[in-house]
């Protein structure tokens, strides 16, 4: 299994490359699995998995995405509380 970072493109640095936006978190993607920055523009949302852009999601699959890690974690820090106690 893998693990893809829902973000936003903040800007296309080159035909290969955009940084990306993982909430105030900003990172150079690669966008070679995509077909390059034609395919994107600043605000389009991808998910990314290892530095490279593997698809271009709409907001609502985005915000979805981050709503589902923040209840992961918000079960995990559960967990790790009861186990603690």
């Amino acid at each position: 299994m893998c693990i893809a970072i829902p973000g936003i493109i903040s800007k296309i640095i080159d035909e290969n490359k955009a940084e990306v936006n993982f909430g105030g978190v900003f990172r150079e993607v690669n966008l070679d699995l995509l077909g390059g920055a034609s395919e994107v523009s600043i605000g389009s949302h991808v998910l990314v998995h290892v530095g490279y852009a593997i698809s271009v999601i709409t907001e609502e699959e985005a915000r979805l995405t981050t709503e589902a890690f923040d209840e992961l974690l918000a079960a995990n820090e559960a967990f790790d509380r009861q186990a603690g106690a």
